[in-house]
């Protein structure tokens, strides 16, 4: 890993990527954050790129030679792309020498993960994955808790949304990747991310397809629990929501609600500085994502072509 920075020196993290997360999300958390410096944006977008700048004090950059001065003036990036893009700019800012904050899914091919992995590992950059549950104040320590307890025997999750339900008005839909990955590659990282820590890896997973894009998994963990999750993007309005429920030898738990975006960025990127000043690697690093990225590969091999009509 490169050297620390000095506690009182702000990390310089520079923004690749001006959509809606970006604007909503990771520019106001990196902006407000005290011990960050937002050292740039980048966008494909020129315009796109100066207004969100604009809007935080911050440089704009475009092009090619636009993500190489970002990378050469940050310690730090993060990244609100699409996965297939993220990743080889995530392997190419490794190799610059800087600290990695990314999205999920890291990829949607295990090549892809796998890349930047090896690109981290070589250059020896910190890294940590933005799965918001992960980080969102309540549900992370929950998380921490029940991984401490013995004795579950399984778990059952839900994660419903509306984005092209008929009436609904998302921004997020607009997004191509959400499209055509659906629910198993957008939301499906979250609900590992939960599931993985609790129960013990995956060993053994099935997939079903349900309506209108939905993925059904039944995933079997290395504690000998299994756990039951449903993923879309396409439910009625009607039918959205997100639940985790566990269930063990000490009864019934749920998975706390949570709505605060903006701050479980801020705690992603307190956890990404802890990493580059102690060196040791968090838990949701890009090995982790890796990981991620693999169980959702096969999960969605598991489904097989799409019936026809």
């Amino acid at each position: 890993m490169t050297t620390p920075t000095a506690p009182n020196t702000p990390l310089r993290i520079g923004l690749l990527g001006t959509g809606p997360w970006a604007r909503n999300t990771q520019a106001p958390a990196l902006a407000a954050h005290p011990g960050v410096q937002l050292s740039g944006v980048w966008g494909r977008r020129p315009e796109a790129a100066a207004a969100l700048a604009a809007d935080h004090g911050a440089k704009a950059y475009t092009g090619e030679t636009g993500i190489d001065e970002l990378f050469a003036a940050s310690d730090a990036v993060a990244f609100a792309l699409p996965p297939d893009i993220q990743a080889p700019l995530a392997a190419r800012a490794a190799a610059a020498g800087c600290h990695l904050l990314m999205d999920k899914p890291v990829a949607t091919t295990v090549a892809g993960a796998r890349a930047v992995a090896e690109a981290a590992e070589l250059a020896g950059v910190a890294s940590v994955v933005f799965c918001t549950l992960r980080f969102a104040a309540g549900t992370a320590d929950w998380i921490a808790e029940q991984a401490a307890l013995d004795g579950w025997f399984t778990a059952r999750a839900q994660w419903l949304s509306a984005l092209y339900a008929p009436g609904a008005n998302n921004e997020y839909a607009a997004s191509p990747w959400r499209a055509e990955k659906g629910g198993l590659w957008d939301v499906g990282p979250h609900v590992l991310s939960v599931l993985i820590p609790v129960l013990g890896e995956v060993t053994e997973v099935t997939a079903a397809r349900g309506p209108v894009g939905t993925t059904h998994l039944v995933l079997r963990h290395t504690s000998g629990a299994s756990s039951t999750v449903t993923l879309g993007l396409g439910a009625p309005l009607g039918a959205v929501g997100m639940e985790l429920e566990l269930r063990g030898e000490r009864g019934v738990v749920a998975l706390p609600r949570w709505d605060d975006a903006v701050g479980s960025f801020r705690a992603a990127v307190d956890a990404l500085i802890d990493s580059v000043r102690t060196g040791v690697a968090h838990p949701c690093d890009v090995r982790f994502g890796l990981r991620l990225t693999e169980l959702l590969a096969r999960a969605e091999a598991g489904l097989g072509p799409v019936p026809a009509p």
